[in-house]
This record gives structure tokens, C-alpha cells and sequence, in this order.
């Protein structure tokens, strides 16, 4: 079979060698990205420049033997392309511009975005044999968390407070958008795709409904529609145990992502049998790296090694992390065989 490994986990196969991918595995914590960071510019500079933004994300599968690249972009590039302003902050992260819906404009998302998706195409025409790629949007709930707050690290105080018809306009727009933006990197090369819901934590119940579930289930059911055979992963970052069941069960998606909160033993008995799971060592052990990181990795392995599983983070790669310290998570992880054997 020549699909590779890590696309046949996604699909609910159990393999003989666990693969693996880290959530920001493209970033600061590579000398190679803060080389070519200091000649591009901006953050916003590479991820609109298809060559930049090709290179960076293929520099991680130079480095180590991890089985996916995933596209160098940002979850805010939609609500850029629809017409909000954003820029980048040295030391402040994402801010974006007074949000006003009545003049958000989908019709430009396409062009908009186009070096996005020609980024797409040259990474899956560099891509080494064997390797599969990713790529992503942000869940319409996250993304609209960003665009009414202004910046990230909020308080969700703006968004809880909208009227909830005004909020359903924005993610009705935001599950078009991002519906079209996910097909057009699927027919580019992207040979899955994933959600990142990164505020699913902030909803619970009727809320956790209406805003994570029935969005993301929209946009998978949209996907399988056009690309039945393309893996769709949701990464609802969230600790309760219900609400990642609820996801699991409700959402349609292939693959759920897990948040380092989440106990691996009770995923692999709670959500297993139905999908795939990705995750899920704390970022913090990778950065410490030693004796310590890998006895985590193995925990995680042996609870979870035994169905369908990718490695991965419970978050993303610390920008203070040791490179050499991925290296020896993925020889750990490659040459585990516990229940993978």
C-alpha cells in the first residue's frame, strides 16, 4: 500500500510503528526558522510567501524522521482574507482590527488566500516519500473568539456578551470560509486536514453545542462530501472528558486530538473504538527532554499503542525547546513496541 503510515492511523487502522507529528513542529525553537525569520521579516511576510512558507514547513522532516508536515500558516489568515485587518506583535501575538461582520467579505477569501494554497502545492511536490501532509483551519468558534476579542489570551468577555444571532452571522461565515479554504489545500495536496478548536475549554454544555459541535460538524460533513477519503482531525483543546465525547461521537471527524489534561487510559476505553487518537505528552516534558520525557512518551504509547494512534503533543512546541530533545522523541517513539509491536 503506498499510503503512508501516519494516513492509515487517521483512518482508524491499528500499525506496527506508532507515527508521529508535534503540533508546531515548524517554529522558533529550530535555528533554521530564526535564520530565515531574521532575513523574511514579519510572521505574516513568510506565511504569504509560498516559497518561505514551503521551506519552513518542510525544514522540521530534514531535521527529524516525523511522518506529516504540517502547512506553515495561521489559524487568523480567514478572518484576514474575509477583510479584518491583523498583524503580528513582537511579544504580543495576534491583534486584529474592530470587527465589523456587515463588512466582512467572502468573496475575496479564494484570491486572498491563493499563496496559502500554492504553498500547499509546492510542499506536497517536496515532500519525501512515505510523509504525508497536513494541512488546517481554525474551528469557527476559536477564530471568532480572536476576531471579536481583538488578540489572543482573552477573557472571552466581548464574545459572551454578543447577541447570539449576530455570533451565529460570523460563524455561518466562518464555516463557509473555512469549508472552501480546507477543499481548495485538500484538492493542492493536503492529504489531511485539521480543526483546531483551541477554545473549545471555554464552552460547556448547550453552548458547547451550538458553537464547537454543530460548526465543526458542518465543516466535516461539507469535506466528506467532496474528499470521502481525506482524514479529517479535530483538536477540541479541552479537559472535560464529556465534551471530548460529545466531539468524538457528534462531529463526524476521523481523528480527535487530545489536550495533555486528558488521561490516555480513559480515552482508549471512552473514544477509541470510534476514532483514531492523537496525542498527547505535555509540551513541558518535551522541553525538559532526558529520562523524564521519554518515561512520559512510553506512558502515553502504552495506553494508547494498543488502537488506532498518532503521537503528538497535548499543545504545541515551546519556543524554548532543545532540538536535539525532539530527536530523542522520535527515536523513543519509533522504536516503541509495547501494544504496537
Amino acid at each position: 500500500m503506498d499510503e503512508a503510515v501516519i494516513v492509515q492511523a487517521w483512518k482508524g487502522r491499528k500499525t506496527d510503528v506508532i507515527p508521529l507529528w508535534l503540533m508546531r513542529q515548524a517554529g522558533r525553537y529550530l535555528p533554521e526558522y530564526r535564520a530565515l525569520r531574521a532575513k523574511a521579516g514579519g510572521f505574516l511576510d513568510m506565511v504569504y510567501n509560498p516559497g518561505l512558507a514551503a521551506e519552513i514547513t518542510l525544514q522540521p522532516l530534514r531535521r527529524f524522521d516525523l511522518d506529516a508536515a504540517i502547512l506553515f500558516s495561521d489559524i487568523l489568515v480567514v478572518p484576514h482574507a474575509l477583510g479584518q485587518d491583523l498583524r503580528f506583535a513582537e511579544g504580543e501575538g495576534p491583534v486584529l482590527g474592530d470587527l465589523d461582520i456587515g463588512k466582512l467579505d467572502e468573496g475575496r477569501v479564494a484570491g486572498f488566500l491563493a499563496p496559502v494554497i500554492e504553498t500547499v502545492a509546492k510542499v506536497r511536490d517536496g515532500l519525501p516519500r512515505g510523509k504525508a501532509l497536513i494541512g488546517f483551519a481554525g474551528s469557527p468558534w476559536t477564530v471568532a473568539s480572536y476576531m471579536v476579542e481583538g488578540r489572543g489570551g482573552h477573557d472571552f468577555s466581548r464574545i459572551r456578551g454578543m447577541e447570539a444571532g449576530k455570533l451565529q452571522i460570523l460563524i455561518d461565515i466562518l464555516v463557509r470560509s473555512s469549508v472552501a479554504y480546507l477543499d481548495a489545500q485538500i484538492r493542492a495536496g493536503a492529504q489531511a486536514v485539521q480543526l483546531f478548536e483551541s477554545w473549545a475549554g471555554a464552552l460547556g454544555g448547550a453552548d458547547f453545542e451550538r458553537w464547537v459541535i454543530a460548526p465543526n460538524r458542518a465543516i466535516v460533513s461539507a469535506l466528506k462530501t467532496q474528499h470521502p477519503d481525506v482524514p479529517v482531525i479535530g483538536f477540541p483543546r479541552t479537559d472535560n472528558r464529556e465534551d471530548v465525547v460529545r466531539y468524538a461521537h457528534e462531529t463526524g471527524v476521523d481523528a480527535v486530538g487530545l489536550s495533555q489534561g486528558i488521561e490516555p487510559a480513559w480515552a482508549a476505553k471512552a473514544i477509541q473504538n470510534q476514532v483514531c487518537v492523537q496525542g498527547n505528552l505535555d509540551p513541558a516534558l518535551l522541553l525538559a527532554g532526558g529520562d523524564t520525557m521519554t518515561a512520559g512518551a512510553r506512558a502515553v504509547c502504552d495506553k494508547l499503542g494498543g488502537g488506532p494512534f498518532v503521537f503528538n503533543l497535548g499543545h504545541g512546541v515551546d519556543k524554548m525547546t532543545n532540538p536535539d530533545h525532539v530527536s530523542q522523541l522520535v527515536e523513543t517513539i519509533h522504536g516503541f513496541k509495547g501494544n504496537a509491536a
